[in-house]
């Protein structure tokens, strides 16, 4: 597969599934990111979004580099 189809696949798969588990601990402490305005509630769901997408980019190029290291 070409390389940069494989690094922006895999960065793509660890953004979303990052995301998808900062929302998901979101709504388990409380917050909706969906509910209307935007109050401290709102606003800290969001960030825990953008922090666990972040977090699955850099854990997705940890997993791509520790296994090009072993190749």
């Amino acid at each position: 597969m070409n390389q940069l189809l494989l690094e922006g696949l895999t960065d793509a798969i660890g953004f979303v599934g990052g995301a998808l588990l900062g929302f998901w601990i979101g709504r388990l402490l409380g917050f909706d990111l969906f509910a209307d305005g935007y109050g401290n509630a709102t606003l800290f769901a969001l960030a825990l979004c953008g922090i666990g997408g972040g977090v699955g980019v850099q854990l997705a190029r940890h997993l791509r580099r520790k296994a090009r290291e072993e190749a």
